[in-house]
């Protein structure tokens, strides 16, 4: 039986209307630096960034409601990075993050090798969060496993909070998930964080969730 495990969290930050960038980037060299949103007409370069994806698949996922922001130098792709609005299946473990519709996740974020150490990561995710905020979205959230520490780094330059640690465990048909809350963060956000990512059909006892049966699938 194949054995899974995962550990992760999630941070969050409350964003205001007139949300100020925060986080500057440095000339880069390479060309001018251009960062916004994309559509279906960059699928096929979006695949190709996300390292052999098919452009139908890129265009499924916009056209079923998620969004991308890139960052280009010199018109090339460096790094990109996903959103959902009110939430989004999370695979890693196997369950969706259900939030509220002022609420955004943020995922699947990646700096194409060429360009990492220079930035563009933190200057790509406070991009988005000055774009949520100017489109009334009050919290964004984003999860990454603990063990990368580069995005940790870039969550606290960027002034997010983290709020839960989760465990997830799979063997076979058998699941176990344990959700704790950082000691300093809002039990609020702690709790809310709890139900969102609560799954159906799961058990609950305390801080820890059990299942059987067959892997869920969005």
């Amino acid at each position: 039986m194949e054995w899974h495990h995962e550990r992760g969290g999630l941070w969050a930050t409350d964003l205001s209307p007139d949300e100020e960038p925060r986080y500057s980037l440095a000339p880069q060299p390479g060309g001018s630096v251009l960062i916004g949103e994309v559509g279906a007409e960059a699928a096929a370069e979006l695949a190709a960034a996300m390292g052999g994806w098919h452009p139908d698949e890129v265009a499924a996922r916009l056209a079923g409601g998620r969004r991308c922001f890139t960052v280009r130098i010199g018109g090339d792709i460096a790094a990109y990075g996903w959103l959902t609005p009110k939430g989004e299946w999370i695979g890693e473990h196997d369950r969706a993050v259900r939030l509220d519709g002022d609420e955004a996740y943020i995922w699947h974020c990646a700096t194409l090798p060429a360009h990492r150490g220079r930035g563009l990561y933190k200057a790509l995710l406070a991009a988005m969060l000055v774009g949520l905020a100017g489109e009334g979205f009050r919290r964004v959230w984003i999860g990454a496993a603990l063990a990368n520490t580069p995005s940790v780094r870039a969550f606290a330059a960027l002034r997010l909070r983290p709020v839960v640690v989760v465990d997830y465990w799979r063997l076979g048909p058998a699941s176990c998930f344990f959700l704790a809350g950082i000691a300093r963060a809002d039990p609020a956000w702690v709790a809310h964080a709890r139900a969102a990512l609560a799954a159906p059909h799961e058990r609950e006892f305390g801080p820890l969730r059990v299942a059987w049966g067959p892997r869920p699938h969005e």
